[in-house]
């Protein structure tokens, strides 16, 4: 810099913090009234690029306060403190149907924030910043472990946090997906529970048991091995289930004898769910509805019509009238997947019927879609989805308004965390901090 000019200044508060945590972006040593573009990059571990930028207008001091004034355009508009994460998009070019997953929590997700001069929407890589600096967003606080899974014949990952314990537990099931999805457990291990992801849609190509054909018993056997756990208060442990999840989840709160939740959190899933069948039978029989299948503009595939219209026949759902612990269910009302909407409607009438109806609570968000995903992840309206039985390759539609959705990611995560430390830690806080 030359004469007596000043260089711009970029600050984040935190610098470093856990992925459900805000942060304050502030820039300062601007020209009063100065035109800037504030802009975020993600480098994935998919070597794919990821960005969002808002255009902001410096105050009298030459100052931009993020968390307090307006973006007038970019990739989100009016005061968002979070809006350079939520509205994170694949950069232009990137291949399609791209979804952002973290796989390593060891390693955090690198956050370039970038403020250039002006008003841009394009060319950030060609253009020289103001200022920059990284802000390290954490899936997983110090002290907390991670422990492989490998026993009596269930496949997951344990994460324990610091500390002797006993801790309430969580057994985390995600989707029809399948594979290993840690990110969220090691989130919640975060916030104090000992949470184990189980792994139930195995490689075929591997020379184990496919995760389709286990019954019950696995997820007994899962439920067991975390409620024995020398660190696991085993009178405080509750299932987690997402999309597919949480079929299995609420099946085992009503008929097993063994798996006895303290409570029980559902997100964008339904109770259709033939009680009788195993896991493969169920997907034989949604096979046989795929004549239901619709496609949106793009051609990508919706999938909510599977399962409708809601079955009368008891045999074709899970009776939640015999669920005897506190249920939280997520819905969107934009679910292009699952009709978890419906679902939760008519699971309110049977439980009002059975006399549990006061068990249950419902948090329903307009213009939300299917991946509920930790507050401040990028909104995926679509995404590549990799159907097993058929080894083929779709892009299926999930839904959402990008903002809307992501106010409902950010609500409904307060709200599980204070619901599960209402039912597992009685209004304790053990909660480990970054």
């Amino acid at each position: 810099m030359s004469g007596n000019s000043v260089c711009p200044l970029l600050d984040i508060v935190p610098r470093r913090g856990l992925a459900d945590e805000k942060f304050k972006i502030i820039v300062k040593n601007l020209s009063p009234g100065q035109p800037v573009t504030l802009h975020s990059l993600i480098h994935s571990e998919d070597n794919d690029f990821w960005e969002a930028f808002g255009h902001y207008v410096s105050d009298a001091k030459g100052t931009v306060k993020v968390a307090e004034m307006e973006s007038l355009g970019g990739s989100f508009e009016g005061v968002e403190p979070m809006g350079l994460l939520w509205s994170m998009k694949p950069v232009p070019g990137s291949r399609p149907g791209l979804r952002f997953r973290k796989k390593d929590v060891h390693n955090p997700v690198a956050v370039r924030i970038s403020v250039y001069a002006g008003h841009i929407s394009n060319g950030f890589k060609e253009k020289p910043a103001l200022a920059y600096t990284i802000t390290e967003r954490w899936y997983i606080a110090p002290g907390v472990s991670r422990v492989d899974v490998k026993n009596n014949g269930i496949r997951g990952t344990l994460f324990l946090p610091p500390g002797p314990g006993p801790f309430p537990g969580i057994l985390d099931l995600w989707g029809g997906g399948g594979g290993l999805v840690e990110y969220r457990s090691a989130l919640l291990a975060s916030h104090g529970y000992a949470t184990l992801v189980l792994e139930y849609f195995f490689n075929k190509d591997k020379e184990e048991t496919s995760g389709e054909d286990l019954g019950n018993k696995y997820f007994e056997a899962a439920f067991t091995f975390l409620k024995e756990h020398p660190q696991v208060a085993s009178d405080r442990v509750a299932l987690l289930g997402l999309s597919f999840g949480t079929s299995v989840a609420l099946g085992m709160a009503a008929y097993s004898t063994v798996i006895c939740p303290a409570c029980l959190v559902c997100i964008s899933g339904s109770h259709i769910h033939p009680v009788k069948d195993s896991l493969s039978d169920v997907f034989s029989k949604m096979g046989k509805n795929i004549h239901k299948t619709r496609y949106d503009e793009n051609n990508y595939i919706i999938w909510r019509d599977l399962l409708l219209p809601i079955p009368t026949d008891p045999d074709q759902k899970v009776d939640v009238g015999k669920i005897k612990c506190p249920l939280l269910m997520v819905v969107g009302e934009d679910d292009q997947n699952w009709p978890s909407a419906e679902s939760a409607e008519d699971m309110g009438k049977m439980m009002e019927n059975a006399g549990n109806r006061h068990l249950l609570t419902l948090l329903s968000y307009p213009g939300t879609g299917h991946l509920i995903e930790p507050p401040y992840s990028p909104h995926v309206r679509s995404s590549n989805f990799m159907i097993a039985q058929e080894k083929k390759k779709v892009i299926v539609l999930w839904g959402g308004e990008t903002k809307l959705h992501s106010y409902a990611q950010e609500d409904s995560w307060q709200k599980i965390l204070k619901f599960l430390k209402q039912h597992l830690y009685h209004g304790s806080d053990a909660t480990p901090k970054l």
